[in-house]
């Protein structure tokens, strides 16, 4: 499973988070407002280190344009997914994009990666199956925003996962920017001490979705 993005990111520390890294940027391949190839040119132009575009449930901005040459982009994917009755997203971070695991988990139309209804039903993307598929794909899965799950005892639900194979958290997000002050969610020495107990590892992002300029 272990490549050069996953040394990467194993790698990576509260800085690097805070000065030119950002694994978590959404393009016009599900909901964001940006191209794929602007984001990556822009990336450059402010200097960034190391991006992941991590489109929702699909991996469609790797397959159609010419990025992953550029050795500065890792290779994502952010799913939708279900766990019973609990929805969360999941990060898959340095996959092969050609492997076959993935494809019986992508979106098979454009509306199940965006804003809508569908994408949110589209597909009961069990972790017990999801996240071997992820790692057969020589990737690693992160549990997206953890401090979002409000409705749930998060311990317990990150124990759940740690047990499916899940291989980190996503701590370094922008809660107060993102969030309404009005959404109540655990803290980020929370989600740090949670990362420690089950030995995960620790990403982060921007969830970026909007235009080119605002990147």
């Amino acid at each position: 499973m272990l490549n050069r993005y996953i040394d990467l990111i194993k790698n990576f520390r509260n800085f690097d988070f805070e000065n030119g890294v950002n694994l978590h940027i959404h393009s016009t391949f599900s909901d964001g407002e940006s191209l794929p190839q602007d984001i990556v040119k822009k990336a450059k132009e402010k200097g960034y280190r190391y991006i992941a575009i991590s489109d929702h449930n699909t991996i469609d901005a790797y397959l159609k344009t010419e990025i992953l040459k550029d050795e500065k982009v890792i290779p994502a994917i952010e799913f939708d997914c279900w766990c019973n009755s609990v929805f969360y997203h999941l990060l898959a971070y340095g996959i092969d994009v050609n492997s076959p695991a993935l494809k019986p988990f992508l979106a098979t139309t454009k509306k199940q990666t965006e804003k809508d209804i569908i994408r949110l039903f589209s597909f009961n993307r069990h972790p017990k199956k999801l996240i071997p598929a992820i790692h057969e794909a020589g990737g690693i899965a992160v549990l997206a925003h953890p401090a979002c799950c409000t409705c749930l005892n998060l311990d317990s639900f990150v124990k759940k996962m740690k047990n499916y194979g899940l291989d980190g958290l996503e701590l370094y997000y922008p809660y107060s920017i993102r969030l309404s002050k009005l959404f109540r969610c655990a803290s980020n020495e929370q989600i740090e001490k949670l990362a420690d107990k089950y030995d995960l590892i620790k990403t982060g992002g921007t969830d970026f979705h909007g235009k080119i300029e605002e990147f």
